[in-house]
């Protein structure tokens, strides 16, 4: 039994508290709101973030930062990916240096186009870092419904000890020490769910999304061969299972987003009814402009932003896709063979 700190109230921060709560962890739960405090404490509930879910008993959760990383054995990072800079710099004097983090944040941050541990590295520098990904909705696993993640940890000790503490026979943790490529498909993922949903809300057909699933994927294999990440990560929990995931489940904040889109409604309107974070509205601009930098062709990941930044029109934007020029697909065989190549 270890003592775990939470950093995030929203729904995947209070899902893994319970995940960690049913493993008699002490966990201790930082929120930002007041509410989801109260809640929490008073109805072992979160209503804001976590409707219709009864919280174990036992999770505390409290406003104070110093409190919920106080005598922490191991630290979970769940803020909004655009906030973890800032709540990980206000985090940094309570934490005793050595404290191993685990992000469970996906996306790139707008402006330095960063991944979560490369942020983490300048904010929490005495902190080791592992990231958690993979196709885990929260309001499953808050309930204790089984799912497979992925723990990327440079080191082979400490992930193993991080598997034994966070893992269990219904949240099932496989271990990689490929920190870049788990991080790049949980950004991916985001952005091409809010792709098919465009292509759903738009009843253009399964077909249609199951091209740009896998489309989507070779641009995600693209992207993040370039940046340092290995092909099998990609063919994994955090690579096809997250994209799977996200990009077939209107459950998926991102694609019933998209599918909004599709059916006519303005980004404006459909983002002033919801409270919470849509990563992939964030990511979008990131990625394309990361691939512009990189020279890294992205056709969907375009398409997304100018849907969302640019104010394009989805059907249109889905026309241009469909008419680019025919080419060869690539397979796998010749990265297995050579690797990654230079950007």
């Amino acid at each position: 039994m270890a003592q775990v700190g939470i950093i995030g109230g929203g729904a995947f921060g209070t899902a893994m508290a319970c995940v960690l709560r049913r493993q008699r962890h002490e966990v201790v739960l930082w929120a930002r709101e007041a509410e989801v405090v109260g809640a929490i404490n008073r109805d072992r509930a979160n209503t804001m973030f976590l409707r219709g879910v009864t919280l174990p008993d036992g999770i505390v959760a409290t406003p104070d930062m110093g409190v919920a990383v106080r005598d922490a054995q191991i630290v979970l990072l769940a803020p909004p990916a655009q906030h973890m800079r800032a709540v990980t710099t206000q985090l940094r004097p309570w934490l005793a240096a050595g404290t191993p983090v685990v992000s469970c944040s996906k996306g790139i941050e707008q402006g330095s186009y960063a991944l979560m541990s490369q942020v983490l590295a300048v904010t929490l520098p005495d902190a080791p870092v592992s990231i958690l990904s993979g196709p885990s909705f929260a309001a499953e696993i808050a309930v204790d419904l089984p799912a497979g993640v992925t723990l990327a940890c440079a080191d082979p000790a400490l992930g193993a000890h991080l598997e034994q503490a966070i893992g269990s026979a219904r949240f099932r943790v496989y271990l990689s020490d490929d920190v870049i490529g788990s991080q790049i498909s949980g950004v991916m993922k985001n952005v091409l769910s809010i792709a098919c949903g465009i292509v759903t809300g738009k009843n253009l057909g399964n077909s249609m999304r199951a091209m740009l699933v896998a489309r989507g994927l070779a641009e995600t294999v693209d992207l993040g061969l370039v940046l340092g990440a290995r092909l099998e990560t990609f063919l994994g929990l955090s690579g096809i299972g997250d994209i799977d995931l996200s990009c077939n489940s209107p459950q998926s904040r991102n694609m019933s987003l998209g599918m909004a889109l599709g059916e006519g409604r303005s980004l404006a309107d459909v983002l002033g009814e919801r409270i919470t974070v849509q990563e992939g509205v964030h990511s979008a601009s990131a990625v394309a402009a990361l691939a512009d930098r990189l020279g890294v062709e992205m056709p969907i990941a375009r398409l997304v932003d100018r849907v969302l930044n640019q104010s394009a029109d989805p059907g249109r934007e889905i026309d241009t896709l469909m008419a680019l020029p025919f080419g060869v697909e690539r397979t796998v065989v010749p990265w297995l063979r050579r690797g990654p190549q230079p950007a």
